[in-house]
């Protein structure tokens, strides 16, 4: 038999996509009115929080609240601020969510929802129909690069985010940011 060489794609370390691409699919989420409001709101959950398609489905209504007139999402330990106009995107899918008719799904806590009763939506699925509005369902942002607006220091937003301290150090670290060398945590103990 001759030598066969099966090629292979890296899934390890993909290159996160520019600044530019996001704000123009964050653009594309939230202007475009054709788009299912819950592929918009799941795409600025990937585009504006970094979040992968597993954690946004395991996501519930308890976990969104209002605060003084703000809406926070909680994603990690502190509840993260939602800017306007996606929280107002974010509140009109909390109150028209799809899949919640059946007589098995309408006390679903499950922020998205699925077909099948007391499950959420199926990743496959999302990872799909975000593909197709140009999404990469994989990692859009990394904790090195903080939220649109953000002047904290990227280990208080990777907490924020819930991603693991070790990590957003050592990408924050690889980075150069000059806050690498910020400790997160309560200071005014």
């Amino acid at each position: 038999m001759p030598k066969l060489t099966i090629p292979t794609r890296s899934t390890l370390n993909p290159a996160p996509i520019s600044q530019r691409q996001r704000l123009t699919l964050i653009r594309k989420a939230l202007g475009d009115e054709s788009i299912p409001d819950r592929d918009r709101v799941i795409a600025l959950l990937v585009l504006l929080y970094a979040q992968p398609i597993s954690r946004i489905l395991r996501l519930t209504l308890d976990d969104i609240t209002r605060h003084d007139g703000q809406v926070l999402l909680r994603l990690g330990e502190a509840p993260s601020p939602v800017p306007e106009p996606f929280a107002e995107l974010l509140l009109g899918h909390m109150l028209a969510r799809p899949d919640t008719a059946t007589a098995t799904n309408q006390d679903s806590q499950w922020l998205f929802p699925g077909r099948r009763g007391g499950q959420p939506l199926d990743p496959t699925t999302i990872r799909s129909r975000l593909s197709k509005l140009g999404i990469r369902a994989g990692p859009g942002r990394s904790p090195r690069d903080p939220p649109a607006g953000s002047a904290d220091p990227a280990p208080v937003v990777a907490r924020m985010l819930g991603y693991n301290g070790d990590t957003a150090t050592r990408l924050v670290t690889a980075a150069g940011s000059p806050w690498s060398r910020y400790a997160p945590g309560d200071h005014e103990q």
